[in-house]
């Protein structure tokens, strides 16, 4: 659904994005006037690879899970887009004028704002603290994806796997085995075997669709060995 921004969602879009706060009231109202809200359920796709870049979006509610998809069919997660914060992709797609190279999925009901294209274009010239924002955010993902990069190349899938399940702070865990091996860039009958493995060292327990950490600890030492 898509409609235009009320009070609240404006007041929440400055709250996180404090770049906006700095414009002139009458550019803002003009800018908040171009963009739409849009309301997505969990599950929908954002956005596809090969499809252009209708906008640059800044999320108030929700998280988005961007995601690279191989020949294969397995897919690796690249980052999440949460409140506050933007997904790079986006951004360099808008900046090189070329189409994704990734997908967005809504990983729970998401609630945003997308800035038109010409509009992106016109802060990233005129006002310094937007283009700050962006390029920040640059830095950020690209630490990310760098330090994505080297554990896929040089960590072991049992340590990815550990880490990947202390990043949850709970310890009762809701998520299928395929989900963890798609965020791994793996294949669910590997993290099957892995969190056997697991149990067997007494670390976790196994439900329906659940994982219960049981000796966190000893997980954190499989993350390091």
């Amino acid at each position: 659904m898509i409609k235009a921004i009320g009070t609240d969602d404006r007041h929440k879009l400055l709250a996180l994005y404090p770049a906006l706060g700095n414009l002139p009231a009458g550019r803002q109202d003009d800018l908040l006037q171009r963009a739409a809200v849009m309301h997505l359920p969990a599950g929908t796709q954002v956005f596809g690879e090969r499809q252009p870049c209708q906008g640059f979006p800044l999320l108030l509610e929700g998280s988005i899970k961007v995601c690279k998809l191989a020949a294969s069919g397995r897919e690796l997660m690249l980052y999440r887009v949460a409140p506050g914060g933007s997904c790079i992709i986006s951004s360099s797609c808008l900046l090189g004028r070329s189409d994704y190279n990734a997908r967005g999925i809504a990983e729970t009901p998401l609630t945003l704002l997308v800035l038109p294209v010409a509009a992106f274009s016109e802060l990233m010239f005129a006002h310094p603290p937007f283009r700050d924002f962006v390029f920040h955010l640059f830095a950020e993902r690209i630490g990310e994806l760098m330090q994505l990069v080297e554990e896929v190349a040089f960590a072991r899938l049992d340590q990815r796997l550990a880490k990947l399940l202390l990043l949850r702070q709970e310890d009762v865990l809701t998520t299928t085995h395929q989900q963890l091996a798609d965020e791994l860039g793996s294949v669910r009958e590997i993290v099957s075997r892995l969190l056997k493995g697991f149990v067997a060292q007494g670390v976790v327990t196994l439900g329906r669709e659940q994982i219960i950490i049981t000796d966190r600890p000893g997980l954190q030492r499989i993350a390091t060995v």
